[in-house]
């Protein structure tokens, strides 16, 4: 209500879908970001209504989909929103709107861990952790379409068939819900003992089963396992914020030339602010926009629930926020 006049570069936006993801409130706070109410909703897609007079990519009834800055004032939760125009691109007319706006992240995650972080070519292989996810899934077909080779782990029988599902099929599933499934002794035997270019974690285990975090789910890999099954010259893109390498750990990766790179998606955000915002143009726009093709060629096949109404919002977004959602929320106007 009582949206401020559009400036130069603002794009006036009514949404058709928005996506909800996981507020990571400590990062927040570390960049002096956290307040007393914060939006909820970044990933949009929508229609513009009305365009600065500076703006030069987008015209009225164009359709769009972007992902809101981090410290973005408002909620992606509205049916009519102001959108700087480097945060946008244009939507496939093959796309809908839900669809648009539950990739966007995702992809955006897969992009950087495999692009930008591990450089995935033809002919490597990619362990990609709980690949029944959301952001597993897409982050195995991004994978597949390089070339690469692509183990998953699932956590249950549903997953499992999920993945046995895929198309073009996965090298291998690996079932670990009965915690008796040796991941690295998996990985080594489907590589001939030579072990995987590049791993997507999905958390890791730091301790001994008695010291662990009660938080930490059981049927994650131990921090071991992960470095066993690197191969030569691999790539370790973790999640795990607070990873704690021993110089044993350190050791093992010196020996095999090996590297561990963080995953934050939010990286392009975090530089400063003249930079942050030519890095996002540079780098971010071609991201989304070859997101979106992909989307539209059916290269991407994204794990959604059913679209949410906006009156169901609050209760999808504590599901989300407890890490309870097994697929991406998206509310639908």
């Amino acid at each position: 209500e009582n949206l401020p006049p559009t400036r130069d570069n603002d794009v006036k936006v009514q949404v058709r879908a928005c996506a909800l993801s996981w507020i990571d409130t400590k990062l927040l706070s570390e960049i002096k970001l956290e307040k007393a109410l914060l939006p909820v909703g970044r990933e949009i897609s929508g229609v513009v209504l009305e365009v600065g007079r500076k703006v030069t990519f987008f015209q009225p009834d164009d359709e769009v989909v972007g992902i809101l800055p981090l410290d973005s004032e408002e909620s992606g939760l509205c049916e009519v929103i102001l959108v700087h125009e480097h945060y946008l691109v244009r939507k496939p007319e093959k796309v809908c709107w839900v669809e648009a706006a539950g990739t966007v992240r995702d992809g955006v995650r897969a992009y950087t861990a495999l692009h930008y972080l591990s450089q995935v070519a033809p002919g490597k292989t990619v362990l990609v952790m709980d690949g029944a996810s959301p952001f597993g899934t897409i982050a195995i077909q991004l994978a597949q379409h390089r070339g690469a080779k692509v183990i998953s782990t699932a956590y249950n029988l549903e997953d499992k068939q999920y993945l046995e599902r895929l198309r073009p099929p996965v090298a291998r599933v690996i079932d670990v819900s009965n915690g008796k499934i040796d991941v690295a002794e998996s990985c080594l035997e489907e590589t001939g003992g030579l072990g995987v270019d590049i791993v997507l974690d999905a958390g890791v285990k730091l301790y001994s089963a008695e010291d662990e975090s009660a938080s930490k789910s059981p049927l994650l890999p131990h921090k071991h396992d992960i470095i066993t099954l690197l191969g030569i010259g691999g790539h370790w893109i973790t999640t795990e914020k607070n990873l704690q390498l021993d110089p044993p750990d350190s050791h093992s990766l010196f020996l095999k030339g090996a590297t561990v790179s963080f995953l934050n998606d939010e990286i392009w955000n975090l530089s400063n602010i003249q930079q942050g915002k030519y890095l996002y143009i540079l780098l971010m726009i071609p991201i989304l926009e070859d997101i979106m093709e992909k989307l539209s060629s059916s290269v991407f096949r994204p794990q959604l629930d059913e679209p949410i109404p906006l009156y169901e919002a609050k209760v999808s977004m504590e599901i989300v926020q407890k890490n309870q959602a097994r697929k991406r929320q998206v509310i639908q106007f």
